[in-house]
């Protein structure tokens, strides 16, 4: 009986050292996905709104946001703005210990179809996908419709 125990024993410290060896160094190999910034305007328009976040890779792998999702909206679309012409994007890429950054102006999320109109001092949640990593829900603050982040107004 005893020489059974020592063999469990030490085939459970293998497996544990393999399980622990299998995730060594993965961190370097996966994105490592945070949001921060994110907020809507009070939208103007009763049927439509746009949203704008940050998204931060600290990770060593690329990611890919994939679709946007929100209760609030029939739908959310993904959009870039080069030189002043919007396009909708099916996709934006996330680099490696880079930024994938939503701004006024610039790359922007629609909320197309509103549910509700989003009212200041509200919070709209919002369901972000990528191509990688698993699903991050954020619960995006409404602005007044004026709100600059750069100047807190």
């Amino acid at each position: 009986m005893r020489h059974r125990t020592v063999l469990t024993a030490g085939a459970l410290t293998g497996a544990l050292a393999l399980a622990g060896c299998s995730g060594s160094g993965g961190e370097a190999d996966r994105a490592a996905l945070s949001v921060s910034s994110s907020y809507m305007p009070q939208p103007v328009s009763a049927d439509m709104a746009a949203g704008f976040l940050t998204i931060t890779n600290e990770g060593g792998a690329r990611d890919e946001l994939t679709s946007v999702t929100s209760d609030a909206a029939g739908q959310v679309t993904m959009h870039s703005t080069v030189g002043g012409a919007m396009a909708e994007k099916s996709s934006f890429d996330i680099p490696a210990h880079g930024r994938l950054v939503f701004r006024s102006g610039g790359n922007h999320l629609m909320f197309e179809g509103l549910k509700r109109a989003p009212k200041q001092g509200q919070t709209v949640t919002v369901k972000l996908t990528f191509a990688q990593s698993g699903p991050l829900t954020v619960e995006m603050p409404v602005k007044s419709a004026t709100y600059n982040p750069s100047t807190g107004h």
